[in-house]
């Protein structure tokens, strides 16, 4: 799986414009100044990153809320609500995506920078939800109980007790779902219209190709930016595991 990530990282060097030549003739840097300078690499940059910062904020509210009342509540139904919160992103994309498109055509919604944004935070709400509702069951009670024995509200309950308890656990989502939307392309591809974020800038790249370096470059940069992020959440989620005996 690694050796393709390899080679997108070797052709980004490679002098040779027009096609892949294994090994490439000669290896240069001079793609990296290119693609510095394409503005239209940059406004797919500023796209992706205003979308994965406002769906990941969508995401983080709506799943923090879904995980609270789903933690420890008992009612009728409860299954079902986490069963459809998850849903999305058990779907294949190409599913979410048209289930979506359609949606927008039927309620008659254009195609804008919110469509996106909502069609990514559909999937992002259950990576902040299962991290949320994962830590929320684990938090002990009678600290609850406790700070409302000791005269604190339900406010200070929360900003005091449980936020402290959920910091972790809620960055580590964040995270992975800025990684997850800023990468898409699937659902992007069904509720962009015209607009082009970085992942689908990079596969109309590949079809129609100006500088075939350039496109193997923002790939390497796209791996550095999603994999930073993961590797955090990775070691966040780790260092919050009780220890073993």
């Amino acid at each position: 799986m690694h050796v393709p990530m390899a080679l997108i990282v070797l052709y980004a060097f490679s002098a040779e414009d027009k096609s892949y030549v294994f090994p490439p003739p000669a290896l240069t840097t001079q793609w990296f100044a290119v693609a510095w300078e394409r503005d239209d690499v940059w406004a797919a940059i500023r796209l992706s990153f205003n979308v994965a910062v406002w769906s990941t904020a969508t995401a983080l509210v709506l799943g923090t809320l879904a995980a609270a009342a789903l933690a420890r509540a008992k009612f009728f139904g409860r299954d079902v609500i986490s069963l459809l919160l998850i849903l999305p992103i058990a779907l294949p994309g190409i599913v979410t995506g048209i289930a979506l498109r359609s949606a927008y055509h039927t309620l008659e919604i254009p195609f804008s920078f919110w469509t996106i944004v909502i069609g990514h935070a559909t999937f992002c709400v259950v990576v902040v939800f299962n991290n949320a509702v994962a830590r929320l069951r684990r938090l002990n009670p009678n600290l609850i109980e406790a700070s409302m024995d000791l005269g604190a509200d339900g406010f200070q309950t929360v900003r005091y007790i449980v936020l402290p308890q959920l910091g972790s656990a809620l960055l580590a989502g964040a995270l992975l779902a800025f990684a997850l939307s800023f990468d898409e392309v699937i659902v992007t591809t069904f509720t962009a219209g015209q607009q082009t974020t970085l992942p689908i800038w990079m596969l109309q790249e590949l079809i129609r190709p100006r500088q075939r370096p350039v496109t193997n470059v923002v790939a390497v940069v796209i791996v550095a930016l999603t994999f930073i992020p993961i590797v955090l959440a990775y070691t966040l989620t780790r260092s919050d595991e009780p220890a073993q005996r």
